[in-house]
């Protein structure tokens, strides 16, 4: 039983050998509560943005003359910029909400900053998922397009990879890869996000029976 629980049986206790708690000693713990589950959505979404650049910086300059061969490069290049900007704003909406469960001194104001938080983080992850599903459908068309120039960009004849069947294969490929990872980022936003979403959840309906 965590400390919350503890102190939440005490409170509505009507008979224990310590002083009840006050209305003001359990909102107190819920907003301590609230304000480090959003400190740690914060966090790691910081962490997150370093581990994504991160992957960037260790892709083979191989790739990107392939990309540059293409004609897909400034493409790429100015898709990602995008995409790291609006990560980055999320990142800022983050820091704003902790920031206003910091300073809230209402049991109302903190519920709806909960409310609000719950909100972004959510368009944070479907923004996450649907952003690599739409860049994965388009590079993977862009490839089966100019396959026969990704045939001969990478070598693959040199290798003595058929021509014949290339793009279907290479496009099976991609798809399954793909599926893949959507199904780890998708875990993964599960596991750490979901978790922590539910915890605020948890504090918004102690909430509720505070404020009756």
């Amino acid at each position: 039983m965590d400390e919350f629980e503890l102190l939440k049986k005490q409170w509505q206790s009507a008979e224990h050998e310590f002083p009840k708690l006050s209305y003001n000693d359990i909102y107190q713990m819920l907003l301590r509560k609230s304000s480090s589950i959003v400190k740690w959505i914060f966090f790691i979404s910081i962490a997150e943005l370093i581990f994504w650049t991160t992957i960037m910086f260790l892709i083979p300059d191989s790739y990107k003359e392939i990309t540059t061969e293409m004609g897909i490069g400034g493409l790429m290049f100015y898709t990602n910029i995008l995409h790291y900007c609006i990560f980055a704003g999320f990142i800022f909406f983050f820091y704003k909400n902790y920031r206003s469960i910091q300073v809230t001194d209402s049991t109302k104001e903190l519920m709806h900053n909960i409310l609000k938080t719950r909100k972004t983080v959510r368009y944070f992850v479907y923004y996450n998922i649907g952003m690599f599903i739409l860049s994965s459908i388009v590079v993977s068309t862009i490839y089966y397009v100019h396959s026969n120039q990704l045939y001969e960009v990478m070598g693959f004849a040199s290798k003595g990879v058929p021509r014949e069947n290339f793009a279907t294969i290479f496009i099976i490929t991609q798809i399954a890869v793909g599926v893949v990872f959507l199904g780890l980022l998708m875990l993964f936003y599960w596991l750490i996000y979901g978790i922590l979403l539910k915890r605020l959840k948890n504090n918004y309906k102690e909430l509720k029976k505070i404020e009756k």
